[in-house]
């Protein structure tokens, strides 16, 4: 991003900088001895040389011709109510901070972000370029409508010596653009100097044209209209004031435009008059050259705006009280016939033309330099970046002329003035957005001094805005739009990342927040529970499968990434977390998965996943379930290594994550807290899942190899360490199954078939339980197979060891719904028992993608706890991917 960018925060340091940060200031202190203009001659002149130009002298008598009087003030009054609340928008966020060069593009592009910044910038551009031109058309039409040989005559007489066709008018106009061409290049001193000039000339030629319609007897003025075949002559008058003239002039009356020959409408004439609306923004694109644009902006565009209403309103009272209509409509220089000292007004009209076509040329050019500095299209404007030695950017300058010269071809005023319209009232709209978004997002450093203007404001502008884009041209508007999207699009993929601020952060912090007041666990339901993830990852190198697995059985729910750095704070110097932080939202950002990150330091991993237990989420979006990695002793593999995100061409394993563990260096924490950490989360009514073996589940080979049969889901829901007391109908049978059937909706697991093992014994009526079973997963819905599997060899393991011990199935103790009892007994399962039941398992066939398995309760007894992970270890060893559950919460339902 631009290196001179001025901060809207105030900079004041309390010790030196770095080198870097020396020079910035050195190129702030340059750039702001280059500010040279004050509010009258950088904001108010070029506004209202910008605002009067075309329309005032060429255009306003076709405006009151066409719509009479009444039409046309209606059409000020709406046109003024628009460029109003956008000048109020305006100056909200001119007050609001520090501004560069730029103008409109420096206020969106710092209000709204690159996206909308870069894309309106380039709409502001074409809209000055077309402006540019536009004005350029109009002094040629009144150049030649002075010296020009008129039509039907081989050879001038007098002063009327310039032909007359399509290309000598574009050689005209290419000629005075060269004029314009020649101030911008100099510099903004003495492109100031000279609308100063042309400024008090045009005072000068307004007060003589007042003055003519109260000195000048009635006339007739002879019109000569160009035909096919010749020419036409027809008779306009000028009646002084007359009752009866300004009565017919009050309604409407559109004909045909002599120029283009085209019917006129009221849109059409609206699109005309709007271009006199247009020059608001003259000032603001002076920014970068103004001493103090805070200040000038606002005061100086208001005084213009105000002034130039009232010009209008009052010519046009005059015009219709004293022109009859032929020749409002048919003389669209008439001000030059009626006056008292004709070569004055034409001057006027030369002066205020050539003065509006330079201001939007200067205006492009600072636009199209801003857009270069922001490197925003990369090298695409690279050349727009140079300057003079007196800062100018004389680069940007010569490509805005160029632009406008090939716009030049266009040909007629009349012609681009729709285009001109549609393109400054969408970057109107979106200064009316910008200053809306600011507004709604609440932010408490938007406190503009300029306090006039409220929300309904912008709200009204925008609309006045795009309501009048659709009625003066919908082609234009539609692909105004339809240009833009493209330009937005462009810029959120391929644009570099700014440090200026997103409003769309702010108004997403604000509505967030708002919905989440409103998020109540009082009134959760289970028809409507999902999971809330937090899967602790101690180094994301040897977790990357594992953490795109959990993303998928997230469900559209809340996923925290959690971390425990195993430090104490009061030993520190500073938070080393905070410079992790980038790292794990990079993580984040290259895994392509939709987490937060929650890190924090701790003595001991127990006591960091309590704390993040107690404290990761907000309101109604806490974890309602842990997902930890399973304890063995499998040496750690580096995933990230070999992940796509990173073993691109381009890209390395940059992360700044610690090389992972090698098999002989001890672990973080033992045993016997891993199963305490489990042990604290169901305390806590916390789901819990311990993933085995997940980082060798290869899911893009597993889900999309075209072998047949389909990838299957393998789900286990009976406690096989406790075989005496085996229900498919418990809350955490109930949870795996919600679980698996989760994992199975994720679109890249669709493909995969769920199948449930329904283990039996003789004697048991298998085929009723079935049924029994089957009825459940129809009332929840969930699509599975059912395979029977008899276990009578495996449960005699486990009588054997039993026989004589307490806790046989007389005493079997019930869980309760939403609460799981350990049993006492389940330390007297042998390993004998469990290698039996693990062999079960894995005899199953075809080999399914992933297992779940239910997760017993760990023993309340501390001692037995390396005993209860032995067993899970023998219980899954040999399985590839496992999924062991264990549920606390009621998750599903068969209601409506």
């Amino acid at each position: 991003m631009a290196s001179s960018e001025r901060s809207a925060l105030l900079t004041y340091r309390l010790c030196g900088g770095s080198a870097e940060e020396e020079r910035g200031r050195e190129r702030g202190r340059a750039a702001a001895a280059s500010r040279k203009l004050p509010t009258f001659l950088g904001v108010v002149v070029p506004t209202l040389l910008s605002m009067f130009s075309v329309v005032l002298f060429l255009r306003l008598g076709f405006v009151v011709g066409h719509a009479g009087l009444y039409q046309a003030l209606a059409m000020f009054a709406v046109a003024y109510f628009i460029i109003g609340m956008t000048v109020l928008s305006v100056c909200a966020i001119a007050t609001n901070g520090a501004l560069d060069a730029g103008g409109a593009y420096y206020m969106i592009s710092r209000a709204l972000g690159p996206e909308f910044g870069g894309s309106i910038g380039i709409m502001f551009f074409l809209a000055n370029v077309c402006g540019s031109a536009l004005y350029v058309l109009g002094l040629v039409e009144a150049v030649v409508d002075s010296f020009g040989i008129p039509p039907g005559q081989e050879a001038g007489t007098g002063i009327h010596v310039l032909p007359q066709s399509y290309w000598y008018e574009l050689l005209y106009g290419t000629v005075l653009l060269a004029l314009c061409l020649l101030v911008c290049l100099v510099g903004a001193s003495i492109y100031a100097k000279a609308t100063f000039l042309i400024f008090l000339i045009v005072a000068v030629v307004l007060g003589t044209v007042l003055v003519s319609f109260f000195a000048t007897r009635p006339l007739k003025v002879p019109i000569h209209l160009p035909k096919s075949n010749g020419t036409e002559t027809d008779n306009g008058f000028f009646t002084g004031f007359s009752l009866s003239t300004l009565r017919d002039n009050l309604g409407g009356k559109y004909g045909v435009d002599y120029t283009t020959g085209q019917m006129m409408s009221f849109s059409s004439v609206f699109a005309v008059m709007f271009n006199g609306c247009t020059g608001i923004m003259a000032g603001s694109n002076m920014s970068g050259d103004l001493k103090r644009p805070s200040y000038s902006i606002p005061r100086g565009t208001i005084s213009a705006v105000l002034f130039t209403y009232l010009v209008y309103n009052l010519l046009a009272f005059l015009m219709c009280a004293t022109c009859n209509r032929i020749l409002l409509q048919k003389d669209y220089g008439f001000l030059r016939d009626i006056s008292i000292f004709p070569p004055l007004v034409t001057v006027g009209i030369y002066a205020a033309t050539l003065s509006a076509a330079m201001s939007n040329l200067i205006g492009a050019s600072r636009i199209l330099y801003a857009l270069a500095r922001d490197d925003l299209f990369g090298r695409a404007l690279a050349l727009a970046k140079k300057t003079s030695a007196s800062g100018n950017p004389v680069m940007a300058v010569i490509l805005s002329w160029l632009v406008v010269q090939v716009v030049l071809f266009s040909g007629k005023l009349n012609t681009i003035a729709s285009v001109v319209t549609t393109f400054f009232l969408l970057v109107y709209a979106t200064v009316n957005l910008a200053c809306l978004a600011l507004e709604w997002a609440s932010a408490p450093n938007f406190r503009p001094t300029f306090r006039y203007f409220t929300w309904h404001t912008c709200l009204l502008g925008i609309a006045g805005c795009c309501v009048m884009m659709f009625l003066i041209s919908p082609v234009s508007a539609s692909a105004s739009l339809g240009f833009l999207l493209l330009l937005l699009l462009a810029l959120h993929y391929l644009s570099p990342s700014s440090t200026w601020g997103y409003i769309s952060q702010a108004l997403i912090f604000h509505q967030v927040r708002k919905y989440l007041l409103m998020l109540d666990v009082r009134k959760d339901h289970v028809k409507f529970w999902r999971p809330q993830m937090l899967l602790m990852v101690q180094n994301p190198r040897g977790s990357s499968r594992l953490i795109d697995f959990v993303n998928d059985l997230k469900k559209s729910g809340l996923y925290v990434l959690g971390h425990v750095e195993l430090q104490d704070l009061d030993m520190l110097p500073s938070d080393p977390l905070q410079s992790q932080q980038e790292s794990w939202l990079s993580l984040v950002d290259k895994l392509n998965v939709k987490a937060f990150v929650s890190l924090t330091l701790a003595p001991s991993v127990r006591h960091g996943v309590r704390q993040l237990l107690f404290t990761s989420g907000l309101g109604g979006m806490r974890p309602n379930t842990l997902v930890l990695g399973f304890y063995d002793d499998e040496a750690p593999q580096d995933g990230l290594a070999r992940h796509p995100a990173f073993t691109s061409a381009r890209e390395e394993v940059p992360l700044g994550f610690p090389p992972l563990r090698t098999p002989n260096t001890p672990k973080l924490l033992s045993a016997r807290e891993y199963v305490g950490i489990v042990a604290d989360a169901l305390k806590m009514l916390r789901n819990v899942l311990l993933a085995r073996q997940l980082e060798s589940l290869d899911k893009a080979w597993e889900l999309r190899r075209a072998a047949s049969p389909a990838p299957t889901i393998h789900v286990w829901p009976v406690n096989l360490l406790r075989p005496d007391s085996a229900r498919y109908a418990d809350t955490c049978s109930l949870f795996l199954l919600q679980m698996a059937c989760v994992l199975n909706m994720a679109r890249a697991w669709r493909r995969a078939r769920l199948r449930l093992f329904l283990c039996v014994e003789a004697g048991t009526m298998p085929h009723a339980q079935e049924e029994k079973l089957r009825q459940l997963l129809k009332d929840l819905r969930i699509q599975a197979q059912i395979q029977l599997v008899p276990w009578d060899a495996i449960t005699r393991l486990h009588w054997q060891t039993c026989q004589g011990s307490p806790g046989g199935p007389a005493e079997e103790q019930e869980e309760e719904e939403g609460v799981v009892n350990f049993p006492t007994n389940t330390a007297q399962v042998s390993d004998e028992y469990v290698c039996a039941a693990n062999k079960l398992v894995l005899e199953q066939s075809p080999a399914p993608t992933v297992r779940f398995l239910y997760l017993p309760r760990p023993p309340a007894d501390t001692s037995l706890y390396p005993l209860y992970l032995h067993q899970l270890e023998l219980l899954t060893r040999g399985l590839g991917p496992t999924v062991l559950v264990h549920g606390v919460s009621a998750v599903t339902s068969t209601q409506l």
